[in-house]
């Protein structure tokens, strides 16, 4: 078995390259838009898009595929390639059902759009209709790209996956650089870059198929018995997303009230608070998935309990420190990377507070990431279901009852809180009768007093440096701390935990 540490950091550093020209992206965004009526047409626009991609590709579909490819990649004989035909008519499936679904969702936009931003006046809502229709056809190449980096992650190849969305990337910058300010309005240049972007991020992944041994034969009948076990396992995964996805609705529509620049701010904060996220969560879950699923077709549940342990500490040691910079340096950090060209320093000081309170949930949402992965590898995809109908209760009641009074920074500690809950709850149900391993709960202990002796230091050091450049107040302290920490980590029982990682394990 390859190690863990090495897929884990493999992952990373491809994702951490998608995040940040992602992030490269939104610096551009913020320059050309601002907090503006027009990227909040924008982002209600993408919201139908990426909520489908949730639910029907990156989410539901490629989560309950992995396992069961992965099972038929274990059981059968090599020449026999019963997984590429399951994969095969998996995609060609998609090919086929994903134009009807672009066709309805580009035909009623007028009529869904009106819903998704009641607070929007007739001309911001025109605008949002329009470039709805333009982004919509973005689902089906994303559907199919999901898919691809499903069988990619299945055999392994993390790398060749996690890099991929770094040309949805280029293709996004594309539109924001070169084609919005040939465009009018300009941000309509940003929705076709959204397409580009998509259509590059498939055909990126062909290569690395090709050198996998996967071949594509189209074929839609008769539909691979693999495929209803599939979609067995995925429609609880559906219903899980699709109730996770109702936060996301109520957030946008209340934030659609707020007044110009609202959605905005939500969306830059969470732009923020989704890099530590995105890079590092999403990496230990992803290249656990499959270890999950070999795991337990194996019956080899002490190994199972294994890694959800070291997904559980992995976890957090990388975000618990994150979240602890950002909350005393998350000011300087807005600053830094928006506040420039029609981004203001109001803007600033509103995407910073909203920030502060997301990151209350960093951690317990990468529990959850870890959590899922490991129910759906056994098969029980109604554990996320149960905790993702909790959540949502939570943050739905949260949302009403403090947006009147924090505005957009409520919004952000409903989502924060519900965090909480999905993560105690799926953690509870998977843990059932499970003796916690003492020395995981000790390495957690150690992981907070370093995140707070982090905190210290990086508070310390931005305090002493009083007006420096934006790039300095950021840069110094944020080397500071990561060096501080990682000195901690050498120096107490947290290095043994790396060294697990590490450790190769028997296939």
């Amino acid at each position: 078995m390859k190690r863990l540490a090495r897929d884990i950091l493999l992952m990373a550093v491809a994702t951490a390259a998608s995040r940040c020209l992602g992030l490269f992206r939104d610096v551009a965004l913020a320059g050309q838009f601002g907090a503006s009526a027009a990227y909040d047409a924008f982002l209600i626009a993408f919201f139908v898009p990426h909520f489908l991609r949730q639910l029907l590709a990156e989410g539901a579909l490629s989560t309950a595929m992995v396992p069961v490819y992965t099972q038929l990649r274990e059981s059968e004989d090599p020449a026999a390639r019963g997984a590429d035909a399951f994969a095969s008519n998996l995609i060609s499936w998609l090919v086929v059902l994903f134009p009807v679904i672009v066709g309805l969702g580009v035909l009623f936009a007028p009529w869904y759009v009106p819903f998704l931003a009641s607070g929007f006046d007739v001309e911001k809502l025109a605008l949002t209709i329009r470039l709805t229709r333009i982004v919509f056809p973005f689902i089906a190449v994303i559907g199919v790209s999901a898919v691809m980096m499903g069988i990619l992650n299945s055999q392994r190849r993390f790398f060749a996956a996690s890099f991929a969305p770094v040309w949805y990337n280029v293709g996004m910058l594309f539109g924001i650089l070169v084609l919005a300010p040939l465009m009018d309005p300009p941000i309509l240049g940003v929705g076709l870059g959204v397409l580009i972007g998509g259509c590059a991020q498939l055909v990126s992944q062909v290569p690395a198929l090709w050198r996998a041994g996967f071949r594509f034969r189209f074929s839609i009948l008769p539909m691979h018995s693999q495929i209803r076990q599939m979609m067995r396992l995925m429609m609880p995964a559906f219903l899980t997303l699709g109730v996770t996805q109702i936060n996301l609705l109520v957030d946008n529509k209340l934030a659609s009230y707020l007044g110009d620049g609202g959605i905005s701010s939500l969306q830059y904060a969470m732009r923020l608070y989704q890099l530590p996220l995105g890079v590092l969560a999403v990496s230990v879950a992803t290249a656990l998935l499959p270890r999950f699923s070999q795991a337990w077709s194996r019956n080899d549940k002490a190994g199972f309990l294994k890694y959800l342990e070291e997904g559980i500490v992995a976890s957090a040691m990388v975000l618990l420190p994150a979240m602890v910079g950002l909350l005393v340096i998350g000011t300087d950090v807005v600053r830094l990377l928006f506040e420039h060209g029609l981004f203001t320093p109001a803007d600033t000081v509103r995407t910073a507070r909203v920030l502060s309170f997301y990151l209350i949930g960093l951690v317990p949402y990468g529990w959850v990431y870890v959590l899922t992965r490991a129910a759906y590898a056994r098969k029980k995809p109604l554990f996320p279901l149960l905790a993702s109908v909790l959540a949502v209760g939570v943050n739905v009641g949260l949302d009403l009852l403090l947006v009147s009074t924090m505005r957009e920074a409520g919004l952000a500690l409903a989502t924060a809180v519900a965090g909480i809950c999905n993560a105690s709850l799926l953690g509870m149900i998977l843990l059932w009768r499970q003796r916690l391993n003492r020395e995981m709960l000790a390495q957690l202990a150690w992981i907070g007093v370093g995140s707070a002796g982090l905190g210290v230091i990086v508070g310390l050091t931005r305090c002493g440096m009083g007006e420096a450049a934006a790039l300095c107040a950021v840069l110094v302290p944020t080397l500071v701390g990561i060096l501080s920490y990682g000195a901690f980590v050498r120096l107490t029982p947290l290095w043994k935990a790396v060294s697990a990682l590490r450790e190769p394990r028997s296939r």
